[in-house]
């Protein structure tokens, strides 16, 4: 569950360099809940297909943050800020 939250919170920084054809396989499968099968079905492709991507935007979203570690840096800034301060510039971060 853990390693789904860190995609997510990845993917919320480095979609857009993403394909709409992979940002909708992704959208599908982490936050709708579909599973390979469904989305293949709704997009008339095979489940392999979709299997390929999201291992294909997961190893993505994995070399993005390992060269610009924009996840890391907003971590690191959280734990320096006090809680309040965190809540008011989170938006921003």
């Amino acid at each position: 569950m853990e390693n789904v939250l860190y995609l997510t919170e990845l993917y919320d920084y480095y979609s857009n360099l993403f394909t709409e054809k992979q940002k909708s396989y992704f959208e599908d499968y982490y936050f709708d809940n579909l599973t390979m099968e469904e989305i293949a079905e709704n997009n008339n492709v095979s489940k392999n297909a979709i299997s390929k991507t999201l291992i294909e935007v997961k190893e993505k979203l994995i070399e993005y943050e390992s060269a610009l570690k924009l996840y890391e840096k907003r971590k690191k800034i959280e734990s320096l800020l006090d809680d309040e301060i965190v809540n008011i510039i989170s938006e921003y971060i």
